[in-house]
């Protein structure tokens, strides 16, 4: 009797998290292994609602397929749920697995990011300890690209793009001004600077912007802020600065909420925003120029008409080997990106042990940070630089992008 499989979507959303979703339905709906696709509506809540969605007609017609690559945000819909340990609430996972073996579910496929591969680890080690006949498999996805064990993340890169694409376009904008300027530029990434970094690639033979980068992993001091605006001013008017959302202090204190207004999420992590808002005000009355915040927020991850192509290429084929990997066995891991030793850029995909990665954070490497803290090297640079190359063609309809959404 043939077997069916699940795909979910968790967390935050991307413009690459549904190229991964098509390549697991797409090798899902070749195999003669498998009978029926569903979907979770709404990730790990679709089981636990029974809210499920057959696939296979809809994405038989490739056209749909091809339209799903190139679609941003989350085609069956996302959750924020963290899944209690089994101790807490073992009737949440009896209701899970009932669920499955109601649908006659044997593999299970999430893409998500740090919080959702703590729930591929908790299904999988309930399957073990209680003999449920169920196939679990992690595919990363996130543009903070923290996630461990990964070389980079899905999604990460066509963020980068547009990061470092949006610099380059602000920088055109206050350049047009003949006054001392400063434009701060909020990018987002808690506890890792690896997207607020990828501003830097803005940077070109006539184009020197950004010119100060602040991130996470080193202290940010006010003081030495000013000497760098300070310095900077010597030979600039116009001044473009990237700050990661969560830049704090040697003291740990996030500076987007120094003001303490802001409250913990339900995973326990500060809701940030304001980091930018702080340092324009603060700019302000330290030099009396002409200063403004941008926050470019949510854009970050749903501005789908510059892709890069590397990162759908790459996010299509990391679902499709998910697959692969599922039907040779492997379960209670996540896929993984690896880089190769070569002159030239090239990616292998393996999987790793979910248990190494659950709850880890891959922050910027020392080597990757200037001494000062206050840019970033020509080993980031080069580290991501090909993985923002190529663009993909958009269809669109009446000079819009067309998308496919879930009817």
């Amino acid at each position: 009797m043939l077997k069916n499989a699940v795909v979910g979507q968790s967390g935050g959303p991307t413009c690459a998290i549904n190229a991964t979703l098509a390549g697991v339905i797409d090798s899902l709906l070749k195999s003669k292994k498998i009978d029926k696709v569903y979907g979770m509506i709404n990730g790990i809540d679709g089981i636990l609602n029974e809210n499920l969605k057959e696939l296979n007609k809809i994405f038989s017609d490739k056209d749909n397929l091809s339209l799903l690559k190139l679609t941003p945000s989350s085609y069956l819909g996302s959750c924020r749920v963290k899944l209690p340990e089994e101790n807490e609430d073992k009737k949440m996972y009896e209701k899970i697995f009932s669920t499955l073996e109601k649908f006659n579910i044997e593999y299970f496929f999430y893409i998500g990011g740090n919080d959702s591969m703590d729930t591929v680890m908790k299904l999988n080690n309930f399957a073990k300890s209680h003999n449920k006949k169920l196939t679990v498999i992690g595919v990363p996805k996130t543009i903070d690209n923290d996630l461990w064990g990964t070389d980079h993340c899905p999604g990460f890169a066509s963020a980068a793009k547009y990061v470092a694409t949006s610099i380059a376009e602000i920088a055109r904008d206050a350049y047009c001004y003949d006054i001392e300027s400063v434009t701060i530029v909020e990018i987002m990434g808690r506890n890792a600077g690896w997207l607020a970094a990828s501003s830097a690639l803005a940077r070109s033979n006539n184009q020197s912007a950004p010119d100060l980068i602040y991130l996470p992993e080193h202290p940010f001091e006010i003081e030495n802020f000013y000497k760098d605006i300070e310095e900077k001013f010597k030979t600039k008017k116009n001044l473009i600065i990237a700050v990661s959302e969560g830049i704090k202090d040697s003291n740990g204190l996030y500076i987007a909420a120094s003001n303490q207004i802001y409250k913990n999420d339900k995973f326990g992590h500060m809701k940030l925003g304001g980091a930018a808002k702080n340092l324009e005000n603060a700019v302000k009355i330290k030099f009396g120029c002409k200063c403004r915040s941008v926050e470019l927020n949510v854009l970050q991850r749903c501005a789908s008409h510059f892709l890069s192509k590397t990162d759908i290429s790459e996010s299509f084929k990391i679902g499709k080997t998910a697959v692969s990997y599922a039907f040779k066995g492997v379960s209670g891991e996540m896929m993984i990106f690896k880089r190769e030793k070569s002159d030239e850029y090239k990616m292998s995909i393996s999987s790793m042990d979910i248990n190494l990665i659950a709850n880890k954070e891959k922050q910027m490497p020392k080597n990757f940070i200037n001494a000062n803290g206050n840019d970033v090297t020509k080993a980031f640079i080069n580290y991501a630089r090909p993985l923002i190359l190529g663009e993909e063609k958009i269809l669109t309809k009446d000079g819009i992008p067309v998308h496919i959404s879930l009817k």
